[in-house]
């Protein structure tokens, strides 16, 4: 698996130097608990899609929020590659993968520890954003994306309070199992990074951070798409 995967993880950080072509364009987003970035996601999907349709180059590519069927997609074709190359230990390989997108789909990614599966991931992330054109939610994707030149990592936060109040409108807690639930999920989502990274993230992780509580959907939106403009991680249009 560490010379698949190592292929991914050198290829995110490549650059065409005759057209000046960079892996992506990709978005990231970081939450903490109690903040709903998936719906974020799908509007910006949505969005960016139609955005390319009208651009200059009339890309007609489409924009995808990473939700379990994309990852599991992602993880198929590098399967497909294995069973197609000569790679050592391919039947491992493969098992690995496998392990990684049920972790993913069944939410529990964030328990995984072990060495390898963290390096599965890593590649199945790394791959996704070689694709371009996709929005990752958490699975500490902005850390291990970091070094792409072509990509936007957003971090979402909000006041404790505001997210115990929220969590127990969304999910009918007392706002005691609120806190308990806010403060396991931060816990568990700051651990995975630290596995990742071997440290805490930092502001300087994030290209821009949003206070969840002060702002709507849309004000983000459109922020997230100024921003993505005026980086030139898309092409300017008039309209969107």
């Amino acid at each position: 698996m560490e010379k698949f995967i190592n292929n991914y993880l050198n290829t995110t950080t490549c650059c065409n130097l005759e057209t000046g072509d960079f892996p992506g364009p990709i978005i990231t987003i970081s939450r903490q608990a109690g903040c709903s970035a998936q719906r974020i996601a799908i509007k910006l999907s949505k969005i960016l899609t139609g955005y390319s349709y009208m651009s200059e180059t009339k890309t007609d590519a489409e924009w995808k929020w990473v939700n379990k069927d994309i990852f599991a997609d992602a993880v198929n074709e590098m399967v497909g590659e294995i069973e197609a190359g000569n790679f050592e230990n391919a039947k491992e390989d493969i098992k690995l993968l496998g392990e990684v997108s049920q972790a993913f789909s069944e939410e529990t990614i964030y328990d995984i520890s072990d060495e390898k599966l963290i390096d599965t991931l890593k590649g199945v992330i790394c791959k996704l954003a070689f694709q371009g054109r996709t929005i990752i939610v958490g699975r500490s994707a902005g850390v291990i994306l970091k070094n792409v030149p072509n990509k936007l990592n957003i971090r979402f936060e909000a006041p404790v309070e505001w997210r115990i109040n929220r969590v127990m409108q969304i999910m009918d807690l007392s706002q005691a199992e609120a806190a308990n639930y806010i403060n396991k999920a931060d816990i568990k989502r700051d651990s995975f990074i630290e596995k990742i990274i071997g440290r805490k993230a930092e502001n300087n992780d994030f290209d821009i951070i949003f206070n969840y509580a002060s702002m709507e959907d849309d004000q983000i939106v459109d922020a997230v798409i100024n921003i993505l403009k005026n980086k030139k991680i898309i092409s300017q249009h008039i309209e969107y």
